[in-house]
């Protein structure tokens, strides 16, 4: 008995130290790619896609009538909402804070949308019916890009996460954009006004510092709701709820903001993004177009036009005259490097 105890101690502190901080939750959201992809091509594929596909027995919300959707549209607003709650920290008292500081991130974003969407229509434009994929290779996957970022753990500075997650923030908001404005049929205005009304209300709660946590946590949903039945995805509704949080500091030095990115933080790193990988990543390969003009248009234009987009636009201002600042994410790390390395994603 004493050696087993001692054996199991000793498991549970390797997958302590396997799975502990940053790195851990991006090797749990790699394992739950490879799952899904290993679900995907077995014989497991139809119980698979059933369990994630089908139709559930019953949903509160008629319009998430699958698990796909409820983890995307729902369970990923919280990653969202944390990530909204970093950024604007950042914005406010952080590597942000300054327009100098927030030019580069947002002309990257800009550089990284447009670039994919060209190189896409250029290799799979002529082709009937593909010319209107152009957005699909213009938006960001921000959960796995997070993720792979984090495998590098205290290697990577933490001024570089903060510019990924800044570009694909603005990515996002881009893509919300583009969606709303060439795919969209037919935006529900009441419902996103409903959701407007909501979040003034929220940003309201701020300004008049009311500090408890539940209201906003209720308005919150209520904005999600009604963005997600607007025609708009529903993740931004995170994103523009956490920007209402309160940051002001207390006399401890804590504020409503920072107790619950403390709070939600692990949840996002160790429940929604592992999730979310093991429901988007399982990709069958039997059958696959494989060098068609769809995925050769979409491969090119993720791999390469997103890295030169993002990479040329950050590197631009400071061949021009403006910021004169090197910007803090690379006040330690050459230049070229990180702009590279966190355009390929």
């Amino acid at each position: 008995m004493p050696a087993n105890r001692h054996l199991a101690s000793r498991i549970a502190s390797a997958l302590t130290r396997l799975f502990g901080g940053e790195a851990g939750a991006g090797l749990l959201l790699i394992l739950a790619a490879v799952l899904a992809m290993l679900a995907a091509n077995s014989a497991l594929s139809g119980a698979y896609h059933a369990l994630l596909h089908a139709p559930l027995p019953w949903t509160p919300i008629p319009k998430l009538e699958t698990a796909h959707l409820w983890i995307n549209d729902a369970v990923m607003a919280v990653f969202f909402f944390v990530v909204g709650l970093e950024i604007k920290r950042e914005l406010l008292v952080g590597e942000l804070s300054t327009p100098a500081q927030r030019r580069l991130p947002v002309l990257a974003a800009i550089g990284g949308m447009a670039v994919p969407a060209l190189i896409y229509l250029a290799v799979a434009g002529g082709e009937p019916g593909l010319a209107r994929g152009w957005a699909i290779p213009a938006a960001t996957d921000i959960a796995f890009a997070v993720g792979v970022l984090a495998l590098l753990g205290k290697r990577a500075p933490p001024a570089l996460r903060l510019f990924l997650l800044t570009v694909a923030i603005v990515d996002d908001l881009g893509a919300v954009a583009i969606i709303a404005l060439f795919y969209t049929a037919q935006l529900k205005l009441a419902w996103l006004g409903g959701g407007a009304a909501i979040l003034i209300v929220m940003a309201l709660l701020g300004r008049f510092k009311v500090e408890r946590g539940w209201p906003y946590v209720l308005l919150a949903i209520a904005a999600w709701y009604c963005v997600l039945h607007s025609g708009v995805h529903a993740t931004i509704a995170g994103v523009l709820a956490a920007f209402t949080i309160p940051l002001k500091l207390d006399r401890q030095g804590d504020s409503l903001l920072l107790r619950m990115e403390h709070a939600l933080v692990p949840w996002s790193a160790y429940f929604v993004v592992p999730l979310f990988g093991f429901a988007n990543a399982g990709v069958e390969l039997a059958g696959s177009a494989g060098f068609g003009p769809l995925p050769l248009g979409i491969a090119w234009a993720c791999c390469w036009a997103n890295r030169s987009g993002s990479s040329a636009r950050s590197s631009w201002p400071r061949r021009s005259s403006w910021p004169s600042r090197r910007p803090p994410v690379f006040s330690r790390w050459p230049e070229w490097p990180c702009c590279a390395g966190s355009a390929l994603r």
